[in-house]
């Protein structure tokens, strides 16, 4: 195009436009420095001053028609992996599109810093079983793509990490199997008008870097849209027996768009369908659940603990504070027989602790809770809200570590909820009542003085009245061993609901006073 031509091209577009076009076109033209997290940036700015894009071409219809198991039967070739060849620590494999993965994400590799697009190749995949005129996809595009390394053992890459459909992810440390996700962004979760549904971002182009020679660490960058909402990340791999993905993200609202409800920031994504606080009685597996509870430690200092729950109807709870120092879907059950299960093994699913970098200012973690009636249905959702949302065009920065923890899960330095359990026992409760035992262990615990007892402190709100709370240590069978003092106490708590058509928000925790021993266990007793 000629530079006249070019000229009255631009002057005929609006302001806003004239931007995002012109971020557009700056991919195409060539790199006078090494692409980096600021390109993106400024892709997801320029977006943000443009209008949402348009739906995206349907699938092709052979592609449409398969059911779940022809679409599993397509598989990535692993030769073909890239950096395979180059015997690299990292390789990366695709996704197929299809009709349960079917939007399209661009993928890059960069090469000292230049970008180059991964196109779309049928000669990667193996069909199996199914016929498909893969001649006439060019351009289909990925549906994700995971990474693989020497997490387990030297001389075999396993799956470190999966991107896959709107901007979810997850990742494994060291012999952990995959259970709960990540998320870049949530988007009115709770809180939207009548008839408004929850909307997904969803992230539309990768750059991926290319290692170098044993490199221990992966670094790529991801852009994110959504109608009311673009976004620039940046992610920083890190395997081990925990792995830490470092996320660092600019955030923008769009122009001309209605204010979300609520931004979810740093969001997880899980499932609980039943534990020892919710039993099922038709399931000879005693638990069944990729994460138990949500911890929260706040900025003054105190540890919190939300037991999950599959309730009957939807619920959420939020937790204000005037900033986090971290939150976390926590699988603190690590015994094989609290599962049973050999083949899901629960026992080994991962916790993932969002860990802010810097400030993140006044907000609250929320946790949003759903019925769900089976094992493949994710229905709890946590994340931080922010007390402020950016204007239109303002960018709001985050930067987090998010670990993925096995055996070694995050938890107060004091004492901790080891287990919380529901219901009655020989006696039968009054109308109302509600029976809990919940048993905290720690070393803080085991550090009283022989012969001293912990005082339990209990509150409920307006609607609940505590008729008992008791707290005794375990047998010393039960204790764990080599230590002084009993490290393990249980609380014996019985509250009555005044208004069974309103819930009751209770807290309680163990105190040597005026010093708290263990976190604080919370719990709502939903209203019937």
């Amino acid at each position: 195009m000629r530079a006249n031509a070019r000229g009255r091209w631009r002057r005929a577009l609006s302001g806003a436009r004239q931007a995002a076009v012109a971020a557009l076109l700056g991919l195409l033209a060539p790199w006078a420095a090494a692409f980096g997290f600021d390109d993106v940036a400024a892709q997801a700015a320029a977006l943000a001053q443009a209008p949402a894009p348009a739906a995206a071409a349907p699938l092709p219809a052979a592609l449409q028609a398969l059911d779940y198991d022809q679409l599993r039967d397509i598989r990535f070739r692993p030769e073909r992996a890239l950096w395979r060849r180059e015997g690299l620590p990292f390789e990366v494999m695709f996704f197929h599109r299809g009709k349960y993965a079917a939007d399209a994400v661009r993928v890059h590799e960069l090469v000292d810093g230049r970008p180059r697009e991964i196109g779309f190749d049928p000669a990667d995949y193996d069909y199996g079983r199914n016929r498909l005129p893969t001649a006439a996809w060019s351009g289909l595009g990925h549906a994700g793509f995971r990474v693989h390394t020497a997490l387990n053992a030297s001389d075999y890459k396993d799956e470190l990490v999966v991107f896959l459909g709107a901007s979810y992810f997850r990742a494994l440390g060291r012999g952990q199997h995959y259970g709960l996700s990540a998320r870049g962004l949530a988007i009115d979760t709770v809180g939207a008008p009548a008839g408004q549904a929850e909307e997904f971002p969803r992230f539309t182009a990768f750059w991926l870097e290319r290692p170098a020679p044993g490199a221990r660490e992966l670094r790529l960058y991801a852009l994110l849209e959504s109608a009311r909402a673009t976004g620039a990340y940046a992610f920083v791999l890190r395997p081990g027996a925990t792995s830490v993905a470092e996320v660092r993200a600019r955030l923008y609202l769009r122009a001309g768009t209605t204010a979300p409800a609520m931004l979810g920031l740093a969001p997880l994504t899980s499932m609980f369908q039943h534990g020892e606080n919710q039993p099922r009685p038709d399931d000879f597996r005693p638990e069944v659940h990729d994460s138990d509870g949500l911890s929260i430690r706040t900025g003054g200092g105190e540890w919190l603990w939300r037991p999950l729950a599959n309730p009957a109807r939807p619920l959420a709870s939020s937790f204000a504070m005037e900033r986090p120092l971290g939150f976390g879907l926590m699988q603190r059950d690590r015994d094989f027989a609290r599962y049973e299960d050999t083949e899901a093994r629960y026992d080994r699913r991962p916790s993932a602790w969002v860990e802010p970098i810097g400030d993140w200012g006044p907000g609250r973690v929320e946790l949003l809770m759903l019925p769900t009636p089976d094992e493949t249905h994710d229905n709890i959702a946590a994340y931080w809200v922010p007390r402020r949302l950016p204007a239109p065009g303002e960018p709001l920065d985050l930067q987090y570590r998010l670990h993925w923890q096995g055996d070694d899960w995050q938890r107060p330095p004091s004492a901790w909820v080891e287990q919380t359990r529901a219901g009655r026992s020989y006696a039968a409760l009054g109308p109302d009542e509600h029976q809990f035992a919940i048993d905290f262990r720690g070393p803080a615990l085991a550090a009283l003085p022989a012969g001293q007892t912990p005082r339990a402190v209990v509150t409920a709100d307006a609607n609940g009245r505590v008729l008992e709370a008791q707290a005794y240590p375990l047998p010393p069978d039960l204790q764990p061993a080599g230590q002084g003092s009993p490290a393990r106490w249980r609380l014996h708590l019985r509250v009555r609901q005044q208004d069974p058509a309103r819930p009751v928000e209770l807290r309680a925790f163990l105190q040597s006073p005026p010093h708290a021993l263990t976190e604080t266990w919370t719990h709502v007793i939903p209203a019937r």
